[in-house]
């Protein structure tokens, strides 16, 4: 889905034989609206191969047999991993670019991306608020994350870090509420379907806290990948974290 939205991005429809089925998802993807139409695939290596296309852009995750027969089969495939910083996006931007023969428009949306993070460097917190992530199936963000310096750049402080925590680990409700946090982020769509995944974002603890600090929504698809949405991302929370916490009812 990643290399998806960089290719719809970065070169035009009538070049593109296929694209992931996740990639048409308007609840998970980008650029949905870009992918709707455009023949779409599972990840099978046949299915690859009937498109004869003389790029194949795959990601980290991607089954490794179908990477290897595609190579077998004499399809130029080039991977992709995630990256977990933002020069680790810029850099990706540039790598698919590059790949897809598209170096200047790669070097445009580094340029605009760079250009939006510096206007909104003016609006961030500072002091920074203290703030904490919390990921379906009571996941946090650590510090080695691309979250966790697109919080920076927002002016919060990951309190994960405080926690011990280095990327991605669970975190129990109880430590959320004893945290001495100004912002809680849910990495999800406030207005998506329930799910077993989410249902720890909709526990009464998260309700309570929303009274006494800011709880900012937060979907995991414009932080997910390498992209300008990375920047809607910093956007949303320098907006989410202005508001004034909602007073108690009596």
């Amino acid at each position: 889905m990643c290399t998806d939205e960089l290719l719809l991005r970065l070169v035009d429809r009538d070049r593109i034989a296929s694209v992931t089925w996740l990639s048409q998802d308007p609840g998970n993807a980008n650029m949905a609206e870009a992918a709707a139409g455009i023949p779409a695939n599972h990840g099978l290596a046949e299915e690859v191969a009937a498109f004869h296309p003389d790029l194949v852009l795959a990601g980290t995750f991607t089954s490794r047999t179908t990477k290897e027969l595609l190579r077998k089969l004499g399809f130029r495939v080039v991977e992709f991993g995630v990256p977990t910083t933002l020069e680790g996006v810029r850099q990706q931007i540039r790598n698919v670019a590059s790949a897809v023969g598209e170096p200047a428009k790669g070097d445009a949306i580094v340029a605009d991306m760079d250009a939006r993070l510096d206007r909104l460097a003016s609006e961030a917190h500072r002091p920074p608020l203290n703030a904490i992530v919390l990921r379906p199936n009571g996941y946090t963000v650590g510090k080695a994350s691309l979250v966790n310096e697109l919080m920076e750049r927002a002016g919060l402080l990951n309190l994960a870090e405080k926690l011990g925590f280095a990327s991605y680990l669970q975190i129990p409700l109880e430590a959320v509420a004893l945290q001495k946090a100004d912002v809680l982020i849910l990495d999800a769509d406030a207005s998506g379907p329930p799910s077993l995944a989410t249902e720890a974002l909709r526990h009464p603890v998260v309700r309570e806290l929303g009274e006494r600090l800011r709880l900012v929504s937060v979907p995991s698809r414009l932080w997910t990948c390498a992209g300008p949405s990375v920047v809607d991302a910093v956007e949303r929370l320098i907006d989410g974290t202005r508001a004034p916490v909602a007073e108690a009812s009596p």
